[in-house]
């Protein structure tokens, strides 16, 4: 029978009276989500919706449209979960009345635990119990009762394993990706790359099977009311996030969404098993071991509204005191997600806090310190004096750019944080260089990288590197330091360069040689004496012994077992038995590995990146480490000492056939060190040339200790868990010292 057009319209418009009564009489609460206001319905609307007769108030939900992803929705209608669990929790608000994007509900009278017990305060004992029991009601809603499940689902209500990839997966759908154009560049700028979650999702190991039920996923003190009327003495409210999975999952969030004291954990997950117990036993099989894997994902998901709240919680104008506490909102939220999304580094305060600065001016917000500025505050660095080619002004447009660039423009790497970016007027990109960290203790660098290509541009030499356009100082301190330099990647796009990860083509190798004979021409004086002395084999000897003297206690323990040297006194007696021709000294890059070669577009050879380890010495020492990090065949490599043998002047060359061997294996030892290093403490080990090095590891002992004149000893020490990996006996010489940098 059709409907009463009337008797909708009448009904429409009672609804209409209900909304505005609501927005200007009602109680006013705002959530992440949603609009809330609590209102006595008028006696007028009362009567012409008899779903609100019975209900002295009722809470008016308004979702909000242009509220930020952040969070993950198996279903998209509360009001469908709210029905499923009246049965089960009947004390649960009840959806009255629903149109679009407006919600009625039954209020839940009470006052909410946070006012009570505010975060980071215990818990009581008897509140833990029972907010357990809530936890474990929740097991006795019937599937059947609930709307279907996405397609991305488990197929099998059981698998634990497959349902901790689903909501990985469902982080990467409706989170990341749906933010990624806003916040892509930021996220990357803290060194968060855009594949994060769907590797943390490859990386999930198997788990227990138990059987599925709803979970709340948001059980935390602002959703969990004390009842006035005490029966129940707990109600759990807004029950959008709701999904069906494991239950250990609703623990997790629970832990870590309550902010429990960390010795109330304990207590908590020995509530939970015994609530369990008595509804539903099989559903605490294996929690002790899975929660784990649970916890982490909940705190690597976290990063992403964490950020993106910190972030634009700024205002148009925001003072210090909000830079700090976003700053220090976005390092905790980075800290937490560092393990289970095996972050690189976590930025330290100071770069956070010009990170923020800079996305928010480039977005149009101003600092109340610079309200009537909208760009980046920056000061020049008077030892790199104007540009002719990049005045004032592009410096300045070049850092707002930087501020709002997307995250395919952003490069980081372990030393430098580098962003390419456009300037009007300016026919090329530029790069913007920062240091991100601390300088590593197993790297020193010995001379300014601006200093380095200054002087390589003022000599005129034939080597292709970059040129330094402007050094300063940005930020509202005045203390970020920043480079610009010009940008060598593809010409006329910003996109990620090609670089000879697999080895030099022969014309490459041609090309190489040709710049290293170039930089023989360079006058170092302004730069400094020798960098390691006038004995430079005894000064790389003497870095060495000083990076293995810093290693960790733990790295030296472990060294020791595997047949490398524990000592540098030991180590040094060891290299002390070789002794090397003098040769002239010249500049070196110092660093040649692959990541740091360009391979230009028309063919004609390699630009060389990333000067920061450049240093005065022995033009042989260039040339065998770029061996040493790159995969060469013997053809190259013949080819390699061939032309530079005959380019080079006879005072870098004398010698270098009984000499290139020491350094060879002096390298390879070096890397025996540092790879064994990044495995005990997991450093960098998603950039492309430490996992080449890690993954070949068993290789590098091998000749490392056999370089030395010791036997590797072959272990059973069960601290090595990850078992050295095996390298590929067929490689060249050069893969069996793998990159290290």
């Amino acid at each position: 029978m059709p409907g009463n057009p009337s008797r909708a319209r009448d009904t429409g418009d009672a609804f209409d009276g209900l909304v505005a009564c609501a927005k200007n009489e009602g109680k006013f609460s705002r959530g992440h989500h949603n609009l809330n206001y609590v209102v006595r319905p008028p006696q007028d609307v009362r009567f012409r919706l008899p779903e609100l007769r019975g209900h002295d108030r009722v809470t008016v939900r308004e979702r909000i449209r242009d509220v930020l992803p952040v969070v993950i929705r198996t279903w998209q209608d509360e009001a469908r979960i709210l029905d499923a669990l009246r049965g089960v929790l009947p004390h649960v608000p009840q959806c009255l009345v629903r149109r679009e994007d407006m919600t009625v509900l039954s209020y839940v009278q009470g006052v909410p635990l946070s006012t009570v017990r505010p975060n980071g305060t215990q818990v009581d004992s008897e509140l833990i119990s029972a907010l357990a029991g809530l936890l474990a009601d929740m097991t006795q809603v019937r599937r059947k009762d609930l709307p279907p499940l996405p397609q991305s689902w488990p197929r099998h209500s059981r698998d634990s394993r497959a349902f901790l990839r689903a909501l990985a997966m469902a982080t990467e759908e409706q989170i990341r990706k749906r933010n990624w154009p806003k916040f892509g560049g930021l996220f990357a700028t803290l060194g968060i790359p855009g594949d994060a979650m769907v590797r943390f999702a490859e990386r999930v190991p198997a788990m227990i099977s138990r059987p599925f039920s709803l979970l709340h996923t948001d059980l935390h003190r602002d959703n969990v009311i004390f009842s006035y009327h005490g029966a129940p003495p707990l109600i759990c409210v807004d029950w959008e996030l709701a999904t069906f999975g494991d239950p250990v999952h609703d623990l997790a969030t629970h832990l870590v969404r309550m902010d429990y004291p960390a010795e109330q954990w304990s207590e908590v997950m020995d509530a939970w098993r015994a609530a369990m117990d008595l509804r539903c036993g099989e559903a605490g099989k294996g929690a002790e071991r899975d929660l784990k894997h649970y916890v982490d994902f909940e705190r690597a998901q976290s990063v992403y509204p964490d950020v993106m709240r910190a972030v634009t919680s700024l205002g148009d104008k925001f003072d210090q005191r909000e830079l700090d506490a976003a700053t220090y909102a976005v390092r905790r939220a980075l800290l937490l997600a560092e393990a289970p999304l095996r972050l690189k580094s976590v930025p330290d305060e100071k770069s956070i806090e010009g990170i923020l600065f800079r996305w928010n001016v480039s977005n149009g917000k101003k600092h109340s310190k610079h309200q009537n500025k909208l760009h980046i505050p920056w000061r020049r660095d008077p030892r790199v004096p104007e540009h002719p080619e990049f005045p004032a002004w592009a410096v300045r447009d070049a850092l707002f750019a930087e501020g709002a660039a997307p995250a395919d423009h952003v490069f980081k790497g372990t030393a430098h944080l580098s962003t390419a970016v456009r300037v009007r007027d300016i026919p090329l990109p530029v790069m913007v260089r920062r240091k991100v960290g601390s300088a590593n203790p197993r790297e020193r660098r010995f001379l300014n990288e601006h200093a380095v290509l200054g002087l390589i541009e003022a000599s005129g030499v034939r080597v292709r590197a970059p040129r330094v356009l402007a050094l300063g100082t940005s930020g509202p301190h005045w203390k970020d330091q920043f480079t610009i330099h010009s940008y060598e990647g593809p010409k006329g796009e910003i996109r990620h360069p090609d670089h000879p990860a697999e080895g030099l083509l022969p014309h490459e190798a041609d090309d190489l040689v040709d710049q290293l004979c170039e930089l023989t021409a360079i006058e170092c004086e302004e730069l400094g004496s020798d960098t390691l002395g006038h004995d430079f084999f005894y000064g790389l000897r003497g870095e060495l012994l000083r990076m293995v003297s810093e290693l960790s206690k733990e790295t030296l323990r472990l060294a020791r077992q595997l047949g490398l040297p524990g000592d540098i006194v030991r180590l040094g007696e060891i290299l002390d038995r070789y002794m090397l021709t003098p040769r002239r000294s010249v500049l070196l890059h110092g660093d040649l590995n692959p990541w740091n070669l360009v391979r230009r577009e028309d063919g004609t050879g390699l630009t060389l990146i990333d000067w920061e380890m450049a240093m005065v010495g022995d033009p042989l020492y260039d040339l065998v480490r770029h061996m040493h990090l790159t995969p060469t065949s013997p053809d190259i490599r013949d080819r390699l000492f061939t032309r530079w043998a005959k380019r080079m002047p006879e005072e870098c060359t004398k010698g270098w056939r009984e000499d290139w061997n020491v350094y060879r294996w002096t390298e390879t030892v070096r890397s025996a060190y540092v790879d064994l290093d990044r495995l005990v403490t997991g450093d960098s080990l998603e950039a492309p040339n430490v996992r080449r090095a890690v993954d070949t590891y068993a290789m590098t002992l091998k000749t490392a200790t056999a370089s030395l004149g010791l036997r590797a000893r072959s272990t059973a020490n069960p601290y090595l868990a990850f078992d050295l990996p095996r390298a590929d006996h067929g490689q060249a010489w050069t893969n069996e010292h793998p990159a290290h940098m």
